[in-house]
C-alpha cells in the first residue's frame, strides 16, 4: 500500500517581498503569491492528483494558499490547521528588513542566526527547535495516514518544511539548512507501509 505526501510552501508573502523577516507574524499573500498558489494547483490537477485531507498551519498565508490549490483541485476535504507547522519563529529578528537587521546585528551574526542548525536568534527558535515540534506532530498525525494509503497534502512555510524534507529525504543538518524552497512549488513524495520514502517529484526542477 502506497501513499502520497505533497509539501507545499505559500505563496509569496508582502513581507517576503519587503524582504523582512517573518517568522509567526501573519502578513497577506501578494497577488503574485496567489498566482504561485493557483499555479501549484494546476501543476498538481495536471497530474490527475487528489487528496484525502491537507494539513496547515495557523498562519493566513499558508491557509490561503492551501484553499487556493484545493480550489484549483476542485476539492472539499477536511483540513487540519495546527501551530506545529507554524514558520521558525525569528524572535527579535521579526519583522525587520534583513539589511537592517545586519546593521543591529552584524552581518555575521545575522547569518548564523540563519545559517546554523540550532543557534537561535534571541527570543526566537533556531531549526533544530523547529524540527522538535514539527516532527512529533508529523509522527503522530500526519504519516499514520501515508502509510495507510491515503494521500495528503501539507501547506506550510519553509522552515517547517525544510525540517520534513530532513527527514525524507535523510539530509544532514549541515545539508538541510542550503536547502531552498521555492513559494508555490510542491514536493510530491510517494511513501509505503512502512513510512519509507519510494520515490518522489520536485515540480519546482
Amino acid at each position: 500500500m502506497t501513499g502520497m505526501l505533497v509539501l507545499c510552501r505559500h505563496g509569496q508573502s508582502e513581507w517576503n517581498l519587503k524582504n523582512l523577516f517573518t517568522g509567526w507574524q501573519d502578513p497577506p499573500l501578494t497577488d503574485l503569491g496567489r498566482e504561485e498558489a493557483h499555479l501549484a494547483g494546476q501543476k498538481l490537477r495536471e497530474m490527475n492528483l487528489s487528496f484525502d485531507i491537507a494539513f496547515t498551519s495557523v498562519l493566513n498565508r499558508a491557509q490561503e494558499t492551501c484553499d487556493i490549490i484545493l480550489g484549483e483541485l476542485s476539492l472539499k476535504i477536511d483540513i487540519i490547521r495546527d501551530a506545529a507547522l507554524n514558520e521558525r519563529d525569528y524572535g527579535e529578528l521579526s519583522g525587520l528588513n534583513k539589511a537592517e537587521a545586519a546593521q543591529k546585528f552584524g552581518d555575521e551574526q545575522i547569518h548564523i542566526w540563519r545559517r546554523s542548525y540550532d543557534i537561535p536568534p534571541p527570543g526566537g527558535e533556531s531549526l533544530k527547535m523547529t524540527a522538535e515540534r514539527v516532527l512529533p506532530y508529523y509522527e503522530k498525525e500526519i504519516l499514520p495516514r501515508v502509510k495507510l494509503g491515503q494521500n495528503v497534502i501539507i501547506v506550510a512555510h519553509g522552515n517547517s518544511l525544510r525540517s520534513l524534507i530532513m527527514v525524507l529525504e535523510k539530509l544532514s543538518p549541515e545539508q538541510i539548512i542550503k536547502r531552498e524552497l521555492g513559494t508555490g512549488a510542491p514536493l510530491l513524495y510517494r511513501i509505503d507501509a512502512q513510512g519509507h520514502v519510494i520515490d518522489s517529484k520536485d515540480f519546482a526542477a
